[in-house]
């Protein structure tokens, strides 16, 4: 097999840090150097192209082509994640209405419906009004598209039996006797698989180097596993000197579901992990600026600061002990921007090399491959990882999620809310114990607090609610507030969004 990468991150501004476009760069000048490589990328969501971040297929000379098909449709999965998934939400309240032979409890439903957009209005919604022709009403809600279980499931299953057989363990709900209602129960799994039989293959693009890139699955890893697909990771790792996935967000939540959730599903042990940071995220978390999104940086934020950058070290040391507690080797990233400057840069070598860690300036934007044959050069170096997870499957739930706080987040310890125990005591009850935990948190912070920058100590993290992914495989414990849809900004990117009368399109990032 080949060498298996994953790029990750340190707590990102709410801007991001540019990893994806590390992660192609890195791609391409692993092939300056002479090495085969295959980059796999997850199929971004039209929320963000039309909301804040905008797209996700790099920047600069470091980019995914065609750049429009890769943000917008491309080969339609999302719009066949979205209809396999829509057809089961109609088929329970179409089952409902048809007499309710499975007994359903409508209080007990979790199946929302899903749009791949982001608008908030849809939170919360009633469905079945006005009159009985129209079905029974009940409150229910929308998720955006890529949280949905089934784009869970397709990042994660193997093969076509696989896929048959997780969406059909997908439990909507339960009966009023307590047990799950399942979408095998509710007899559409198996046209749930033929409307996704074509998207569980990886879609073939390649880089502005022409580096071949596997776009696949799309999960979001604040609400969902994070991760691209198992089955184009497992195609590269066979065809490719070197394999680069990639995990979305910090460390903490999608390295940590890489290793926890999708290598336990795969079998596959990553050899290393490059951590992506810049400069303004290292201010930030010095705790001296406030980022909003959509904004220009402050400009205080852009002058030279070496010190600054220093005093924000804490959160990229947290990422650094996070990749090696699950025994993998670090490399750090640090993303060139043109506003930085190079004592910038030396304070987080500094940092590195106090750590023992190898460390690389990379500029994959202005420079594509070959501002990225430094930190080629430091991943093929690397040190030998010897993989661990970070807890065994017969691990107690509670157990799993304490870990994940303490080690992970550095939490102090983990208050349950009581709708959270009861959560979980069914659960074991029903034998999904053995699951891994796949947790739902901000992004934006280590803890559960999105305003909290650097490396919060002497907190708790609060669990409100845990879901059930029986068909994805694993558990969702909700820390804080943490929505499934998200709503626009201001000014979304939508707005700066147009088509030219000769089809060329402006404005898409």
């Amino acid at each position: 097999l080949g060498k298996y990468v994953d790029v990750t991150a340190i707590t990102p501004t709410p801007l991001g840090e540019g990893k994806t476009t590390t992660l192609v760069g890195l791609a391409q000048g692993l092939g300056r150097i002479g090495h085969k490589t295959f980059a796999c990328i997850r199929q971004p969501s039209m929320g963000p192209t039309f909301g804040i971040k905008g797209g996700a297929a790099g920047g600069g000379y470091a980019q995914v082509i065609p750049m429009e098909d890769f943000n917008l449709h491309l080969t339609g999965d999302l719009h066949a994640i979205s209809i396999a998934h829509n057809l089961l939400s109609a088929a329970i309240d179409n089952h409902i209405h048809h007499g309710n032979a499975l007994n359903i409890n409508p209080f007990s439903i979790t199946w929302n419906r899903v749009v791949d957009l982001n608008d908030r209005a849809l939170r919360s919604v009633i469905v079945g009004l006005g009159g009985k022709p129209n079905g029974y009403p009940r409150e229910s809600g929308f998720d955006i598209a890529v949280a949905s279980e089934v784009m869970a499931i397709l990042a994660l299953t193997t093969d076509l039996k696989d896929l048959r057989a997780r969406l059909g363990r997908i439990v909507i709900g339960t009966n009023r006797s307590g047990e799950a209602v399942t979408a095998e129960d509710l007899k559409v799994a198996g046209a749930m698989t033929v409307l996704l039989k074509d998207a569980l293959q990886p879609t073939l693009l390649q880089t502005l180097e022409h580096t071949p890139a596997f776009i696949h699955a799309g999960p979001f890893a604040n609400i969902a596993h994070g991760n691209s697909s198992v089955v184009a990771d497992e195609l590269a790792v066979r065809i490719a000197d070197v394999c680069i996935t990639e995990a979305g967000f910090g460390t903490d939540i999608g390295a940590e579901k890489f290793f926890n959730i999708k290598c336990r599903a795969s079998g596959l042990a990553p050899d290393v992990a490059v951590i992506v940071t810049t400069v303004r995220s290292m201010k930030m978390h010095s705790g001296n600026h406030r980022i909003r999104p959509g904004r220009p940086l402050p400009p205080a934020m852009l002058e030279e600061n070496p010190d600054e950058v220093t005093d924000g070290a804490a959160n990229l040391r947290r990422h650094i002990g996070i990749i090696r507690r699950h025994g993998v080797t670090p490399v750090v990233a640090i993303n060139r921007f043109t506003t930085d400057h190079e004592s910038e840069h030396r304070a987080i070598a500094d940092v590195c090399e106090v750590e023992g860690v190898a460390w690389a300036v990379s500029d994959p934007h202005a420079g594509g491959g070959a501002g990225c044959e430094d930190l080629a050069r430091a991943v093929l170096d690397a040190e030998p990882s010897s993989f661990e997870l970070l807890y065994p499957d017969d691990l107690p739930v509670r157990n799993k999620i304490e870990r994940i706080a303490t080690e992970v987040y550095g939490a102090d310890g983990v208050v349950f809310e009581t709708t959270a125990q009861k959560d979980i005591d069914r659960y074991e009850e029903l034998g999904w114990g053995d699951l891994p935990i796949c947790m739902a948190k901000t992004h934006l912070s280590l803890s559960h607090d999105p305003k909290v920058h650097g490396a919060p100590t002497g907190w708790t993290l609060p669990i409100r609610r845990v879901q059930a992914s029986i068909g994805a495989g694993f558990l969702l414990p909700l820390a804080g507030e943490v929505r499934r849809m998200p709503g626009l900004a201001s000014h979304p990117s939508a707005f700066d969004i147009d088509l030219l009368p000769d089809g060329t399109i402006v404005g898409l990032s």
